[in-house]
């Protein structure tokens, strides 16, 4: 089997990603966290929900 080709996009034709998240009732942006607030998102534990069975 042969191993599929990624081509990789070059630094300066990147763009950064913004994440957003539900804080307090309302969304926001990670990036206007205070520094508490931002160890916090990265300790979270991401989960999927799965599907009834009824």
């Amino acid at each position: 089997m042969s191993q599929a080709h990624h081509d990789t996009l070059p630094t300066e034709r990147r763009q950064r990603c913004e994440v957003w998240t539900r804080v307090m009732g309302y969304h926001r942006p990670v990036s206007q966290f205070n520094l508490g607030k931002r160890a916090e998102h990265r300790e979270r534990r991401h989960f999927t929900e799965q599907a009834s069975s009824h």
